[in-house]
């Protein structure tokens, strides 16, 4: 039973690898362009900020979040659901839950780019929302009054 566990382990964390990866490469190309201030790590630009806030907003809403949040709310149900075989098997069903809980949550990790990824208190607010919206019996509501609120805050800050 180890194995398996831990084989389901790397194929997790190779996931959040992949993203993490993606993210940097996200965030040195906004450091670059000026849109990011290398220091704190924040949005320098409204648009940017805007932008972000209505498109965490929007995917907060859709279907895809609340397919991917089916999947990844109950570990268990997955592994009934997606079960493989020996070692190669763990890593795969690892790879696939961690792409499904990157799906729930990556639009409002990319929120970080617009109050900053050294803002702990930012942070903080995201983990709990992410946090709430999982364990929570009431967790889709969160996600429908989170996606409306981000909607709102992006809109503000483009016409503001």
């Amino acid at each position: 039973m180890a194995i398996p566990t831990t084989a389901f382990l790397r194929g997790y964390l190779l996931a959040w690898l992949i993203f993490s990866l993606a993210a940097t490469a996200l965030q040195c190309s906004l450091e670059r362009a000026g849109l990011v201030y290398s220091m704190m790590m924040w949005s320098t630009n409204s648009i940017l900020s805007g932008s972000f806030q209505i498109g965490a907003g929007i995917y907060q809403l859709s279907p895809l979040k609340n397919t991917c949040w089916k999947h990844c709310r109950s570990t268990a149900d997955y592994l009934s659901r997606h079960w493989r075989k020996e070692h190669l098997g763990a890593v795969h069903m690892g790879l696939g839950h961690g792409l499904y809980c990157i799906g729930c949550c990556w639009f409002l990790m990319a929120l970080l780019f617009v109050a900053g990824i050294m803002n702990l208190v930012w942070i903080a607010g995201l983990a709990i929302l992410v946090l709430t919206e999982k364990l929570a019996p009431f967790g889709y509501w969160i996600d429908r009054a989170s996606g409306l609120l981000m909607i709102a805050a992006g809109g503000y800050l483009l016409l503001a």
